[in-house]
């Protein structure tokens, strides 16, 4: 939830808001309904009323000039159809008649000197962000070789220590046990830490570090876009498939993230699997399929010997 209080509250270092009128509306929430940020905020529009109206130069000329009852018509639609607030952009004057309308119906209504565009950019960036579909998932999330790398399996399998030995070879933590995930574009999700665990590992045996002060200020990571799972299972060779003929996926927030699994045995370097999986989805972005050209040389050289 979001008000547009905390709009303000939460943009004031990078837009300049002043309260004009409604302010006693301020607790009025913005609601997402599952709609992208652009649908949230725009330059007046009397066709989408519940979004946040922008009016900049142009908008508060089209405005003046219509007479006080179709005016009132207007906004009065605005309200009917739950215009979270209105915007006064290009460090243009609010009209007396809208000042005086949103302070009598309860509509929020700022002012602010950046231009109508630039101010509709910020706040779809921002609310894009803020509102974004999110999930807290169990694991660590790592910065290998550049890539958001989601280590999962269950307890006692050694995600922590894995992940304390990537460190250790100059890769970055996210974060640990608590992953929070959101969504902050169609085909991205971004990974980042809760603020309570930023920059602890918890290590069985040795308790919470704090990687950054151990490592240094490289070693840590605010955020990461997730592009790989990296999911540890118990050594099993009769149920695992050695060699998995697609890329396997996993449906995080409605985006498939591929996924590899890695059997934990005694003497298998873990760290070095990771870094080798993690180049390989590098070239599986790329359009290289490894896997793929092996069946055709294959198929290939089983022809080759059928013909001679």
């Amino acid at each position: 939830m979001l008000t547009v209080q905390e709009l303000v509250s939460d943009n004031h270092d990078k837009i300049p808001m002043i309260w004009a009128a409604g302010k006693n509306a301020s607790d009025r929430v913005i609601l997402a309904n599952g709609t992208s940020a652009a649908d949230l905020i725009g330059h007046l529009n009397l066709i989408h009323p519940a979004r946040i109206q922008v009016f900049g130069e142009a908008e508060v000329s089209y405005y003046n000039r219509f007479d006080l009852k179709r005016k009132l018509h207007h906004l009065d639609e605005l309200r009917q159809g739950g215009v979270p607030g209105i915007f006064i952009a290009d460090n243009e004057q609010p009209p007396d008649d809208l000042r005086d309308f949103c302070e009598k119906n309860g509509v929020p209504l700022l002012c602010t000197p950046i231009e109508a565009a630039q101010l509709i950019d910020l706040l779809r960036i921002y609310l894009g962000k803020r509102l974004a579909p999110k999930t807290t998932l169990h694991g660590v999330f790592m910065d290998v070789l550049g890539m958001g790398v989601l280590i999962t399996g269950e307890s006692g399998l050694g995600k922590s220590e894995l992940a304390l030995e990537l460190i250790s070879r100059g890769h970055g933590l996210v974060a640990d046990d608590a992953v929070e995930l959101l969504r902050t574009a169609p085909n991205i999700i971004e990974g980042q830490c809760p603020p309570l665990l930023q920059n602890l590992l918890e290590v069985r045996g040795l308790g919470l570090l704090d990687i950054r002060t151990i490592f240094g200020e490289a070693s840590v990571r605010r955020k990461m876009k997730l592009k790989l799972i990296v999911h540890l299972v118990r050594s099993n060779p009769e149920n695992f498939e050695r060699l998995p003929l697609k890329n396997e996926t996993v449906d995080i927030l409605g985006i498939p993230i591929i996924r590899v699994m890695l059997q934990v045995a005694a003497g298998r370097n873990l760290a070095v699997l990771v870094e080798a999986a993690v180049r390989n989805t590098i070239l599986t972005f790329r359009g290289i399929d490894t896997m793929g050209d092996f069946i055709e040389r294959q198929a290939l050289a089983i022809m080759n010997n059928r013909k001679d």
